[in-house]
């Protein structure tokens, strides 16, 4: 492609705009011959690294006019731009033929939810016969071809190639979770989003975002600015922020709720079981529809009514929409339950925000109590490093006040010592109902090893991650895996539940 067709009117050219480029780079040394490298700055500013790209290869190189002027290379092509994220968003789009308006989109952000959600839209999408595909924290899906996922929502380059590359194969839609850090960063831009699904939004990622006040600012993005003319919104209204962000929007909405029958779609009744979920949902105040699901819990409630008003808003029939709902399974480390034939239940989920943590254990109590259990709840977790350390002392306050035994322990300590922080976890906790055990797999091994018949262990944290990472290094691990073994090895095969 050539250079010319990548410019718009406010970008500074000097050099020859009249040549081919193959590729286009942030990074300095992926850059081949031919290419194009844009000075992202982040970390560490692109800038920096313009020589080193030119010496792999650059032919044109896109920068800031506010922080760096053209070096004395003739062969180069220089672009002047006002911000280099944005740039490499429209250029990145316009190399791969602004791939999404050829597609249906679909983006889901919020804190809690996107992922269940995200698979529970592709369930209703391919039981109508769509050939779909997936953008998300777990992996990327084209069909059922699996790729591992680098980001939720990955750099610009490599979100476009994705979309393209999902046109050329057939895709009809594609379900995309969008993350804040995305929409902050611009990752996303010069995308046309057919549908977008608010789910909630409790404190998370501050270690990003200045406060939540920029945290939602971030999410809006996705309503305000990258949904298409025409496109709808989906909204939880249950969560303060997203009856604040219905208020707000004049686009065409769709509202959902499990409280307030004065919404578009609403939950009338519902009845939380130990191996399934039944509730009556009710459609535009008229229709109801049974739906029987696998899925457990509130939180898996408002996932579920997130994918019936995204169906509903693409014109699935209802009965596609409760077909594939009642056959759906959970993805993995979403209140996943490990069993290997124990007398007491495991569950191992992806919580890592005080709002998931405390949705997660209060749906286990209610489970406790519908099933008529009496057993305890034991729940493990830790905070990841490098993190939001203000979320620590909630989640510590919030399991040992749900819970009646806690293990903290470590998730991903990334560069912190796991025992400072979990001494920030303690500084929240006022029962004596927890221990400490730093190491996570001895941790998770206790865990097992105290565990009564009735009870319920939650392992919380990590969910679907296969890995720890530690001082830069990521470990193979798998909290489910361990714990399959830890329960084969324990010898408490009858399951109190069966």
């Amino acid at each position: 492609m050539k250079i010319k067709e990548l410019l718009r009117d406010d970008f500074e050219v000097t050099g020859k705009s009249d040549i081919d480029i193959s590729s286009i780079h942030c990074n300095s040394k992926e850059v081949t011959k031919q290419s194009l490298f844009v000075a992202i700055t982040g970390n560490r500013d692109g800038h920096d690294f313009i020589e080193e790209a030119i010496k792999n290869g650059a032919i044109c190189v896109i920068y800031e006019k506010n922080r760096f002027k053209p070096l004395n290379y003739p062969a180069v092509t220089w672009i002047g731009v006002n911000d280099t994220r944005d740039a490499f968003a429209w250029i990145c789009s316009r190399f791969y033929d602004n791939p999404s308006q050829k597609l249906k989109i679909i983006g889901i952000t919020g804190t809690n939810g996107k992922t269940t959600t995200s698979y529970l839209i592709r369930d209703i999408l391919q039981k109508q016969g769509k050939k779909t595909g997936v953008i998300g924290t777990i992996k990327y899906l084209i069909e059922n071809e699996e790729r591992n996922a680098t980001h939720t929502t990955p750099e610009a380059l490599h979100f476009q190639g994705l979309l393209n590359e999902m046109r050329e194969r057939g895709i009809e839609y594609v379900i995309s979770e969008v993350s804040s850090h995305a929409l902050a960063l611009k990752r996303v831009d010069y995308t046309g989003f057919d549908i977008a699904v608010f789910t909630n939004l409790s404190r998370d990622h501050l270690d990003f975002h200045k406060d939540m006040e920029e945290y939602f600012s971030a999410k809006k993005r996705l309503f305000t600015e990258l949904l298409k003319e025409g496109g709808t919104a989906v909204i939880n209204i249950d969560d303060s922020y997203g009856r604040r962000l219905a208020d707000e929007l004049k686009t065409k909405k769709i509202l959902y709720s499990l409280q307030n029958p004065d919404v578009d779609i609403y939950v009338k009744n519902y009845a939380l079981k130990f191996k399934e979920t039944e509730l009556v949902v009710v459609i535009k105040g008229n229709e109801e529809m049974f739906i029987k699901t696998n899925f457990l819990g509130i939180p898996n409630i408002y996932n579920v009514l997130s994918a019936i008003s995204v169906g509903f808003a693409l014109g699935v029939p209802l009965n596609v929409i409760k077909t594939a709902l009642s056959e759906a399974k959970a993805p993995a480390g979403r209140f996943e339950k490990v069993d290997e034939g124990q007398d007491f239940l495991v569950f191992v989920d992806y919580a890592h925000s005080p709002d998931a943590l405390e949705r997660l254990l209060m749906s286990v109590k209610k489970l406790k109590e519908k099933i008529s259990v009496n057993g305890r709840i034991i729940t493990v977790f830790g905070c990841g490093g490098n993190r939001d350390r203000g979320k620590r002392p909630q989640m510590g306050r919030i399991a040992t006040e749900l819970s009646d035994q806690v293990i903290l322990t470590s998730d991903n300590p990334r560069w912190e010592a796991p025992r400072e922080i979990i001494r920030e976890i303690e500084g929240g906790i006022s029962k004596d109902n927890y221990i400490v055990v730093t190491d996570r797999k001895e941790a998770l091994w206790i865990a097992t090893r105290i565990c009564k018949k009735g009870d319920i262990l939650i392992v919380a944290g990590k969910g679907h991650e296969d890995y720890q990472e530690i001082e830069g290094k990521r470990y193979p691990f798998s909290d489910r895996e361990f714990l399959k073994k830890a329960l084969k090895d324990s010898g408490k095969q009858r399951n109190v539940y069966s």
